[in-house]
């Protein structure tokens, strides 16, 4: 799904579970109010795939301000610090930039969704209370920049940029880290997430458009798009749909044994999805099994790592 403006994850959930007519329904990957777009909604029986789903990289679109920092490190909290940016050189943001590349430590902005001794950090945060998380570890695979833009009036810089990163990874985090680095303070105004995994905004429908017509992918097409596949053939079909193993076989695309959190799809010679398999030495083993030939919805792409 493209997930609009002011909603939260929750709330697409919600909306979806009239749309489609079932309780059964989840998202692989909270986005905040804020941002927007891809948002994998799995329905039905296909909420089993959204496991392998959350732990696929995305890339998002987003557009930093230098100059001012807040307390939620976006646009929708307290602006806490505002500093001159006429110093701030445009090679000097490049190479900010470049040092939040590749393998870093981060710490999480401090109104996440991470739980500190059972509560939401947000919580603890809005009840007064001076959070303080741990850095770790994320990969920004791609970090770039597309545009520098001044307002000399306002006194404020707008990077836009585009990137591609792990998950776990927070934008508004990149935003804050950016900005306190230049020695000037940073918080994210805008956020469009753009892929997660396999899935993209060319794929995504809106609620409204989804409210016309429930059009989802099919369970097998987003099963085939998200990790390596094997053909079976009837004797195996028939075997994996009663959670019996078969011989391993190696999945195109495949460049290791399949393992539980890593599994191959496996395919009936019609098509369907019959199972997900992981490799157990000589033999391939059943993590899930679907009956073949499910024709239900299964996972649609509705709108921060």
């Amino acid at each position: 799904m493209d997930k609009p403006q002011g909603w939260t994850s929750h709330d697409v959930v919600g909306r979806m579970r009239r749309l489609a007519g079932t309780r059964k329904v989840g998202h692989a990957g909270t986005l905040d109010p804020m941002a927007t777009g891809v948002l994998v909604v799995g329905i039905n029986k296909a909420t089993r795939l959204l496991t392998y789903i959350v732990g696929t990289s995305k890339t998002y679109t987003a557009t930093i301000r230098l100059g001012q920092s807040t307390v939620t490190d976006d646009a929708e909290g307290e602006v806490i610090a505002t500093a001159p940016t006429a110093a701030v050189g445009e090679q000097a943001i490049h190479d900010g930039v470049a040092a939040l590349t590749g393998e870093i430590q981060q710490v999480p902005s401090s109104v996440s969704a991470i739980k500190v001794n059972g509560e939401r950090a947000y919580a603890r945060v809005r009840s007064g209370e001076d959070v303080k998380l741990a850095a770790r570890p994320v990969t920004i695979h791609r970090f770039e920049v597309h545009g520098i833009r001044r307002d000399e009036a306002a006194g404020f810089v707008d990077v836009d940029v585009t990137v591609e990163c792990s998950s776990g990874t927070y934008i508004r985090a990149l935003a804050r880290d950016l900005g306190n680095a230049l020695g000037v303070g940073g918080h994210l105004t805008a956020l469009r997430r753009t892929h997660v995994g396999p899935y993209s905004l060319e794929q995504a429908r809106t609620l409204e458009q989804l409210a016309e017509e429930l059009n989802v992918l099919d369970m097998s097409q987003a099963a085939r798009a998200l990790m390596p596949n094997r053909e079976l053939t009837p004797e195996e079909t028939t075997e994996i749909s009663f959670g019996r193993r078969i011989a391993a076989g190696a999945a195109p695309g495949s460049p290791a044994a399949a393992t539980a959190d890593h599994p191959a799809a496996a395919f009936a010679p019609d098509g369907s999805l019959v199972a997900l398999l992981a490799d157990a030495g000589s033999y391939a083993k059943p993590v899930l099994v679907f009956a073949p030939g499910n024709g239900s919805p299964a996972v649609t792409n509705a709108g921060e790592a």
